[in-house]
């Protein structure tokens, strides 16, 4: 009974130790040997516990809640409350996620189990099958690995967004491609529609864009510019927006933009029907190589597909 209770508790710290290294992978945090495998002892304690007066800590779940907090602030520390909140959320998503999938598989593995009068029967021992404990033993690590690489390919996914696009703009009988680099950087809305607004390199497209807007765009005083009396009009006028924004050192600045009729986005994979954007016309290069001409906004990517490019 000692031996089956060693292989409980070693299962358990095994276990913990995993979820902590998953949670630290997930975080991208750095966690000392020491810390971590503090936290999978402490976490496995829970297994000792059932056999001594503290049974009630280990089998009531605000008790279980409780090791899980000390496990996670024994890993990570409490640097501040949203600090220790994300990974303690983290740590619940992890063990969900692999908790899950051992369910799942379980359940879609399992043949012991029949039905008597419509209702679902399955047969265990006390101790548990050799079968179910091989399962454990290797699939828990397997799944482990699973989960790991997917969401390392989740990251690599989203890093991909930072890449190179081809992006067709319509105003009016006006119509014109140009290359966009998506940069999850560029967090900029309009402050009214509360549209996602992509940059675009004003001088590289001004053979596009009306004259008399192409001026007031590139003046270094947008307000200004626009504030001064003018003989003429242009026909985008009703399509002009004042987009607000802020950089390093200096405040209340000014882009000027307008709302076009349609943005596709091309990627690599499939095309995409931005539901609604405004193109802020920027007075600088943005690309001294010339690799792009305007910078996409990464909700912009979220609009509705309508072709997938093979």
């Amino acid at each position: 009974m000692s031996l089956y209770l060693d292989i409980i508790w070693l299962l358990n710290f095994s276990f913990d130790l995993l979820l902590l290294l998953l949670t630290s992978v997930v975080l991208k945090r750095k966690v000392g040997k020491l810390r971590i495998s503090l936290a999978a002892l402490t976490g496995s304690s829970i297994v000792l516990m059932l056999f001594t007066p503290l049974a009630f800590i280990a089998n009531e779940p605000i008790g279980k809640m409780f090791i899980s907090f000390l496990m996670v602030w024994i890993a990570f520390g409490f640097k501040r409350f949203s600090y220790f909140a994300q990974g303690l959320l983290t740590f619940y998503f992890v063990t969900f996620m692999v908790g899950g999938g051992m369910i799942g598989a379980h359940y879609l593995l399992q043949s012991d189990m029949g039905f008597l009068n419509g209702v679902i029967m399955t047969n265990t021992s006390g101790f548990g099958h050799p079968v179910s404990w091989l399962f454990v033993i290797f699939g828990f690590p397997a799944l482990w690995l699973f989960s790991k690489n997917r969401l390392v390919s989740l990251e690599t996914k989203k890093i991909k967004y930072e890449q190179l696009v081809n992006v067709m703009i319509t105003v009016d009988d006006n119509c014109f491609t140009i290359k966009g680099l998506i940069d999850s950087g560029n967090q900029l809305y309009d402050p009214i529609t509360r549209s996602p607004v992509m940059i675009l390199d004003t001088l590289k497209v001004k053979e596009h864009i009306p004259e008399q807007l192409l001026n007031q765009a590139i003046q270094e005083d947008v307000m200004k510019s626009l504030s001064e009396p003018s003989q003429t009009s242009h026909q985008w006028e009703h399509r002009v927006r004042i987009i607000p924004y802020r950089v390093v050192g200096r405040e209340h600045q000014f882009l000027l933009g307008f709302k076009p009729d349609e943005v596709l986005i091309e990627t690599n994979d499939e095309k995409i029907k931005v539901q609604k954007t405004i193109i802020g016309l920027n007075r600088t290069t943005l690309s001294s190589d010339d690799e792009y001409e305007c910078i996409v906004h990464p909700k912009m990517l979220q609009g509705q597909v309508i072709e997938n490019v093979s």
